[in-house]
């Protein structure tokens, strides 16, 4: 297998089920306003991929493990408190899922932790509380899921969640910490971010952290203005998990590899050098289409630009923030 062709699957399905779906409608990438016409179907396109979608366990250190293929990365500690889950994945990886916690150890999952609303996090919630887990996330992710909520860029109405999938404890604090299984485990709000309703989730004592979708790991990643989201939130965002952290860390990202403090400033600096070309660009009076056209994230395509979110899309949505 090649190293590209082994990114390709740990990357989990969501990110290859949307491009392949993308290059299979229109024979390449569709223009950004194709895009955005286009997106409804995106959702569902996951929520299907996931009913045949391959679940990976990569076992790190502390009790920690990751588990890919369903959405976001799954973050899993489990020890004699029993499994406590960091995001949900998608429901139709179910039955795989529950093999794979079983597979790491017969202890019941009891709690979760929701590192901001997106479906692709959330979607497990409803059968992980059916399994006896308290689910716990930040105060605007219990309200985006209580609420019919339009994603304007993905051009999708999401329903309110069922009461069964709503979190159960909200955090009163922009920090907390948690016991479990012998860790202190820290959480903390980041401020409009990629959403306004991202946490992290920091296993101190193993020294590994969750930092849902403030990092897509090699990838552009997706920033949701509809719910507070912006480029200066996810640079801020970036700059508080590199503070955050030491060289031996590590980094679960929401979306890509298992990474490091040293993919973190990778990624900061991807993102404030875009955002410096594209604000440079619309200052001196070019359109959107016209910003798009001047290519300001050629420096980083090869690396960030070939997966679900192409530079073009990239582009608007810094476009949107500056």
């Amino acid at each position: 297998m090649t190293k590209h062709s082994n990114a390709l699957s740990r990357r989990g399905f969501c990110l290859c089920c949307l491009g392949a779906a993308t290059f299979a409608t229109t024979g390449g990438w569709l223009t950004p306003r194709e895009v955005f016409a286009a997106a409804e179907s995106q959702v569902n396109i996951i929520r299907r991929a996931a009913v045949t979608a391959d679940i990976t366990t990569t076992k790190l250190r502390g009790g920690v493990s990751v588990l890919t293929g369903s959405g976001g990365n799954v973050g899993v500690i489990a020890g004699k408190d029993g499994k406590l889950l960091v995001d949900a994945g998608i429901t139709a990886t179910r039955t795989r899922i529950e093999k794979a916690l079983s597979d790491i150890g017969p202890e019941p999952i009891t709690h979760l932790v929701n590192t901001h609303w997106h479906f692709d996090h959330t979607d497990g919630n409803e059968w992980l509380n059916s399994e006896g887990a308290a689910i716990l996330a930040h105060p605007n992710t219990l309200k985006h899921l209580a609420s019919a909520v339009r994603v304007d860029d993905w051009n999708f109405d999401f329903p309110p969640s069922p009461k069964s999938a709503l979190p159960t404890q909200i955090m009163k604090n922009d920090k907390e910490m948690l016991r479990h299984n012998g860790q202190s485990i820290a959480l903390k709000y980041y401020g409009p971010a990629h959403t306004d309703s991202d946490i992290s989730v920091f296993f101190e004592e193993s020294n590994i952290i969750h930092v849902g979708d403030t990092l897509w790991n090699g990838i552009y990643p997706f920033i949701d203005y509809s719910t507070g989201g912006s480029i200066d939130g996810q640079i801020n965002a970036a700059e508080a998990d590199i503070k955050m952290i030491d060289k031996e860390t590590i980094v679960i990202p929401g979306h890509g590899d298992i990474g490091n403090r040293q993919d973190l400033i990778v990624w900061r600096d991807m993102l404030v050098g875009a955002r410096e070309n594209v604000a440079k660009l619309k200052k001196d009076g070019r359109t959107v289409e016209e910003t798009i056209a001047a290519n300001p994230t050629e420096k980083w395509d090869a690396k960030f630009g070939q997966w679900v979110i192409p530079p073009a899309l990239f582009t608007r949505c810094v476009y949107e923030g500056v």
